[in-house]
């Protein structure tokens, strides 16, 4: 529920319509299941996700995503964070990426 609280502080958002926005971004992303878990509890890929869509709730969200295989170590490519960033895209203005030069193998054609 980490994820509704910008949309309560930033926007005066009802709890619970904060909440149920939550769950249904999760859902976009096919993790709904997670929605009450506590962040120790997620593998790096839920919280990856829970850290994209809290991101992706401000308000003409413009994303920085930083070493993202620090957070997700074992990805072989870039690709799950790609197909995950397609499913919200309608959420934020736009999205950066930045890693060092001698990750570039992982990212392919992006």
């Amino acid at each position: 529920m980490n994820i509704a609280l910008i949309k309560e502080y930033h926007e005066d958002m009802p709890r619970r319509q904060a909440q149920q926005l939550a769950v249904e971004y999760l859902e976009r992303v096919d993790l709904g299941h997670i929605a009450y878990k506590r962040n120790p509890a997620l593998n790096p890929e839920e919280r990856f996700c829970g850290m994209l869509l809290r991101a992706a709730m401000v308000k003409d969200a413009m994303i920085l995503i930083d070493q993202p295989f620090k957070i997700i170590p074992h990805l072989k490519d870039i690709q799950f964070i790609t197909t995950a960033l397609k499913k919200i895209d309608d959420l934020y203005l736009s999205c950066h990426i930045y890693d060092y030069k001698w990750m570039e193998e992982k990212y392919g054609e992006l």
